[in-house]
């Protein structure tokens, strides 16, 4: 019995599997493509899971009368709960095995035939002959066999009938699928037509199903033209050296017409070398091919099936019958044949082709210089093309540059003019800002200590004390507006010194926190949280005490009896001691955080400020060697952390300017 092989998918699966059974190793080229791209597009658009079956079919004479038995076993391990939803057969071999099985064994599930022939020969009956009568069901004519014989010899002898599927077959279960149609009448007249002395005709079959059909179907075929005499050189009872004896010894005015080539009657498997055997055996004999087998060196053509990759669209036409959507419109489909002759035998032979009254396909034409070399021309021409484009440029160039030179003279002279009134701006701004310092501060510090002096009068009576205060406010902050301005300017210049020194930054916060909630006044809750007694730093103390001011300012602006925490964490692993000043304010939306430590910037235009503050504290951060940045994390108002450099030993380390 020959061995069945299964490959299943494993797997929780809420739809019936599709079945393949496949006549062949589906290791072979075109059987793999076709089971590929249909398992492919099948799991592209559905769920159903795919088994695949192989019935191994090699050779005919001793293995054929098994094939019935074979396919019957396959089905009747997919019955009861393990019915599948689709049966797809691939292959003539399982084609007509399943359609030598009786009713109850194929069931009721739909069937989709794939590379296989319109015209098929029936089974030979089984090792008891109790086939027979399923054959006769199939065929007008009875089938006849001396089981006094040896079997395998019977099968090389035996004479099948052809059938044709459309219309000698009822089989209501194959509902989609392709069939192969040879057209054995075009290519008797081909060769009558291209040489009118032929007699005979020697047709060339192997020892396999595809061989035994089409040999059935040429006889069949054959009574059209009784003026031929058919030789049959029958791979069953013949090996590769045999046929080639007999090609050679072949009579007069006989052409070979070649069907299928692949196993002898030793089962060897013999492809291409056989065909070249068998043309150096036929001599000047010539040649015609039904199946593409001796194409492009051995036989002149012949009108055969074209191969198409077939896998997608019977995916395609599985999915239609499984899931009923236009499962009416489908059909058994017939693949196109086309007539071709190879063009350099047609040279070769000196072939008239106008004697060929039918249309056809030349192929394996020798191509033109242009053909050949296409993409080269088209490198050169582009090069060419290139080249003279690169030279027009570097003319224009050449010119233009020409033209330029002066011009870009004169925009140097003018630029080295611009640089010197750029610096001279720059001199008159640092010096107007020197004198604005000078000019602007001495008056306003005037104006603020004599509205102290005249505050400390008692005699003051509640309006004047008022006014007072508000010029006081004011000039102080005009006062620190000025002083702003000033600072950015120094420090965007990098003008402003720094002077670094241990200092204990746990007592410099604490004193910070004190001045402010002194200054400002506020009903705010100011805390002070820190996990180290002590924190020397190395820094410029009235810096790092101007960006914590500034920062604890901001926070009471916008917070408004709520809590602000300053806090100092260390980050070890960075060497950064960690300074966080967090509100329970209005907070700042995410989109406007980066900009609230650019110059000017201001995101409550009714709120008291000029829009410096953060600015300052941005670029003194930076000269201190460290960053500052708002965490996006807290959301309960806002949270400005800045960072400053610390070595956890304690050594001195001056943070780069």
């Amino acid at each position: 019995m020959l061995g069945v092989g299964s490959i299943h998918a494993k797997f929780i699966q809420t739809e019936k599997p599709v079945l393949i059974i496949s006549s062949y190793n589906p290791d072979a080229a075109q059987t793999s493509t076709t089971i590929n791209d249909f398992v492919d597009e099948l799991n592209r658009a559905s769920s159903y899971p795919v088994v695949l079956e192989n019935m191994n079919c090699k050779s005919y004479s001793s293995e054929a009368h098994q094939w019935r038995a074979t396919l019957k076993n396959i089905l009747q391990k997919y019955q009861g709960s393990e019915t599948p939803s689709l049966i797809v057969l691939l292959g003539q071999e399982a084609w007509v095995a399943y359609l030598a099985q009786d009713e109850e064994t194929k069931g009721k599930v739909p069937v989709i035939v794939a590379q296989s022939g319109r015209h098929i020969a029936l089974l030979p009956p089984d090792a008891d002959g109790k086939s027979i009568a399923e054959a006769d069901s199939l065929s007008s004519s009875p089938i006849v066999a001396d089981f006094d014989k040896d079997l395998e010899v019977v099968l090389q002898d035996w004479q099948p009938e052809s059938i044709d599927f459309f219309t000698d077959v009822n089989e209501p279960r194959v509902r989609a699928g392709f069939l192969v149609e040879y057209d054995v009448a075009a290519n008797i007249r081909l060769i009558k037509q291209l040489h009118p002395e032929v007699t005979n005709i020697a047709f060339i079959s192997d020892n396999t199903y595809s061989g035994v059909t089409l040999q059935a179907f040429v006889r069949k075929e054959m009574a059209q033209f009784p003026d031929l005499n058919l030789i049959l050189l029958d791979g069953r009872s013949n090996t590769i050296y045999t046929i080639c004896d007999k090609l050679h010894n072949l009579p007069p005015h006989t052409a070979v017409l070649i069907g299928t080539w692949r196993v002898d009657m030793n089962e060897g498997y013999s492809m291409r070398n056989a065909t070249y055997m068998m043309m150096e055996a036929a001599g000047n004999t010539p040649a015609f091919t039904m199946s593409a087998i001796g194409m492009g060196y051995w036989a002149l053509g012949g009108k055969m099936p074209m191969q198409e990759e077939l896998g997608k669209t019977l995916a395609r036409q599985a999915l239609r019958l499984l899931e009923h959507h236009d499962a009416s419109s489908l059909r058994v489909n017939v693949t196109p044949s086309r007539l071709q002759l190879d063009s350099k035998m047609v040279k070769d032979l000196n072939v008239d082709l106008t004697q060929i009254k039918d249309s056809y396909e030349l192929v394996n034409t020798t191509p033109s210089f242009y053909q050949q070399y296409k993409y080269t021309i088209w490198g050169v021409t582009a090069v060419l093309l290139l080249l003279s484009g690169a030279l027009l440029v570097v003319l224009y160039y050449y010119y233009r540059t020409r033209k330029l030179k002066d011009a870009l003279e004169l925009s140097g002279r003018q630029l080295l003019e611009a640089k010197e009134r750029a610096e001279e701006s720059s001199r008159l701004k640092s010096a107007f800002l020197a004198n604005m310092s000078h000019e602007i501060r001495t008056p306003l510090n005037s104006i603020v200590g004599f509205s102290d002096v005249l505050m400390l009068d008692d005699q003051l009576d509640e309006e004047r004390r008022g006014y007072l205060e508000i010029i006081q406010f004011n000039s102080n902050l005009l006062l620190g507006l000025i002083s702003d301005i000033l600072d950015v300017s120094r420090l965007e210049a990098g003008r402003m010194m720094f002077s670094f020194k241990p200092c204990n930054v746990v007592e410099l916060c604490r004193k910070v926190l004190t001045s402010v909630s002194r200054a400002y006044k506020t009903e705010n809750e100011l805390v002070f949280e820190c996990d180290h007694p002590d924190l020397q730093l190395v820094t410029d103390e009235q810096r790092l005490q101007q960006v914590i001011i500034n920062l604890l300012s901001n926070a009471n602006k916008f917070t408004e009896k709520g809590r602000i925490t300053l806090r100092i964490d260390l980050d070890d692993a960075n060497q950064m001691a960690l300074f966080s000043v967090t509100d329970t304010g209005v907070g700042i939306p995410l989109d406007k955080q980066a900009k609230v430590f650019e110059r000017f910037e201001k995101l409550n235009e009714y709120v008291q400020g000029t829009g410096l503050g953060l600015a300052i504290c941005r670029l003194t951060t930076e000269k201190l060697g460290g960053n500052i940045w708002i965490d996006p994390k807290y959301t309960d108002g806002a949270r400005f952390v800045f960072s400053h450099p610390y070595r956890p030993d304690n050594q001195e380390n001056t943070p780069p300017l």
